[in-house]
């Protein structure tokens, strides 16, 4: 019911995206943290599997580790498929036996994608070109990722929510952007990018140096 797109750029921050049949996907799939890296647990989704696996990064396993040793440990792991990016952008990817439909995975230095019930298996190579090809802000690429898995025909079904963030070394989501139900949530997604990537950074200065921080811009605090 998903596909999903995990990086760590050259600067050492990550991002991921995500896009589902089912609502408000990435509240139930996304993790990330500063220095650590980003992981989606997806399919049958379980939330608790993500903040496990990046504590388990976070003492210093790899993401193929860290997810290796939470499958082995999980009785229902053939119901999960798992993907994560840790701060060396080393990959990892759990798809259990009983994930949904056609599955698969693709991965590169740096970049790992992976989805369930797709239209067709070619469909993780998909968001990775899309990415490698892409230029601009993160948030842009991660964007243009999503679009080419939808190019790639998608999933099986039609495309309810969607999501990227972005962490840095901020200390929080510096984007965190989502569309939890609409007939054509990637397209709802980019207008969103449009509107908070001009802004982006100013809500950062707000956050660590409100002395300096700009005004809103809305009436009462010109």
């Amino acid at each position: 019911m998903t596909f999903t797109i995990l990086v760590r750029d050259s600067h050492g921050f990550f991002g991921a995206a995500i896009a589902s049949s089912s609502p408000a996907v990435a509240a139930r799939c996304l993790t990330l943290r500063d220095g650590v890296g980003a992981v989606s647990s997806q399919n049958i989704t379980d939330p608790r599997l993500g903040p496990k696996i990046m504590d388990l990064m976070a003492s210093g396993l790899s993401a193929k580790a860290a997810i290796d040793q939470i499958a082995s440990a999980d009785p229902t792991a053939d119901y999960r498929q798992i993907l994560a990016i840790d701060e060396r952008g080393e990959t990892g990817v759990h798809s259990g036996r009983q994930s949904l439909g056609t599955y698969g995975s693709a991965r590169m230095p740096s970049i790992v994608t992976a989805g369930n019930l797709l239209a067709s298996d070619g469909v993780p190579q998909a968001m990775v070109d899309a990415f490698i090809h892409s230029t601009g802000e993160l948030e842009e690429r991660l964007l243009a990722a999503l679009r080419g898995a939808l190019a790639a025909g998608g999933e099986e079904g039609p495309i309810r929510s969607a999501s990227l963030s972005v962490v840095t070394d901020i200390g929080w989501r510096v984007t965190d952007l989502r569309v939890d139900w609409d007939d054509e949530p990637i397209e709802r997604l980019a207008t969103l990018v449009g509107v908070w990537l001009p802004q982006r950074d100013n809500y950062v200065t707000r956050g660590i140096a409100p002395e300096t921080a700009p005004a809103y811009g809305v009436p009462g605090d010109e």
